[in-house]
């Protein structure tokens, strides 16, 4: 599977990664054995990125992989997230140190690869919304004594948010790589906001974040789902999924994606998801692609669809357009 260069941090990753979160629902409340080759197919394919975070099933995403690796971490690269309440305001340092502690004890590791803040970013502090000066000035030098302490090679954050709180903390070139919202449906991260599209406008952040030297990594790829054009959940997937930067609710995701289809019968690619996963690869800018899994079938598909490579310039165009 191709590798791309991960920013400053001298890492290659697989440009699909492992998404271990609540909304695919494997690594979550999957069974044992499917948990384990699911990991282990990944791996056999290329796959060198694996991404969990303390929320995803209260802790047991990371469960999950600490039962799995035994003290032992394959040889990929493994992020995880934290978020903090309002109540830690009055403590961050201690409390990004606690977070920290207690996803190594989940994991059974003593270091992770990269450790990333996890809360929405914001102009105006407001429960689990940081205000991104919050994030530059305290969170961030906290971070790096986690990184001097040998806990986390090194640091990130989730791009959700106020885009402008997202773009100031790219361009302040304090963290190492950024989780990128991109997709068919909301494409302004890598290119022109459509006229009349509803969601966030990113505002071109993959190339801002390209300017920095930061690494990337996409989610939301297929949109929480929507992008495979239908409202049925698989049942261990998350049953409901609220939009992040996109429609006003999953239903009109899921209309919107609708709206792709005849670039499938026109031959661009064999399914909708297949298309949005290409869509997605085919920004440079784009380091890793996370896609959370419910069945084997369904990580199968995403490692066959990026085997075919980057959807074509006037295909990307004809998405845009869409």
């Amino acid at each position: 599977m191709q590798r791309r260069r991960f920013g400053r941090t001298g890492l290659e990753l697989s440009i699909l990664g492992f998404g271990a979160g609540a909304v695919g629902g494997l690594m979550t409340k999957g069974a044992p054995a499917d948990q384990e080759r699911a990991l282990a197919r990944a791996i056999e394919l290329g796959i060198n990125y694996v991404d969990t975070a303390a929320l995803y099933g209260n802790g047991e995403s990371e469960r999950t992989l600490g039962r799995i690796f035994k003290g032992r971490k394959p040889d990929v690269v493994l992020g995880t997230k934290f978020r903090l309440k309002a109540a830690d305001r009055s403590r961050v340092a201690d409390a990004v140190a606690q977070s920290m502690d207690e996803s190594l004890k989940r994991l059974g590791l003593d270091h992770i690869d990269l450790f990333q803040l996890h809360n929405p970013l914001v102009a105006r502090d407001a429960d689990d919304h940081m205000d991104v000066e919050i994030a530059l000035n305290e969170v961030v030098p906290a971070l790096h004594k986690l990184q001097k302490a040998g806990k986390t090679r090194f640091i990130g954050f989730s791009g959700v948010g106020e885009p402008a709180a997202i773009l100031k903390a790219v361009d302040s070139r304090a963290f190492d790589s950024v989780q990128v919202v991109y997709n068919a449906l909301n494409p302004s991260a890598g290119a022109s906001m459509p006229r009349g599209a509803p969601g966030l406008n990113y505002g071109r952040l993959l190339e801002r974040a390209q300017a920095a030297d930061m690494g990337t990594i996409i989610i939301r790829a297929l949109a929480g789902g929507a992008l495979a054009g239908t409202e049925d959940r698989h049942p261990l997937a998350m049953q409901a999924v609220d939009p992040i930067g996109s429609a006003p609710n999953f239903a009109a995701d899921v209309a919107r994606a609708r709206t792709l289809e005849p670039l499938v019968r026109d031959g661009v690619a064999g399914s909708l998801t297949e298309l949005a996963q290409r869509f997605v690869i085919a920004h440079p800018a784009v380091t890793t692609m996370l896609v959370g899994y419910s069945t084997l079938d369904q990580l199968e598909q995403a490692a066959a669809a990026v085997e075919k490579g980057p959807l074509p310039h006037a295909a990307v165009d004809r998405v845009i357009a869409a």
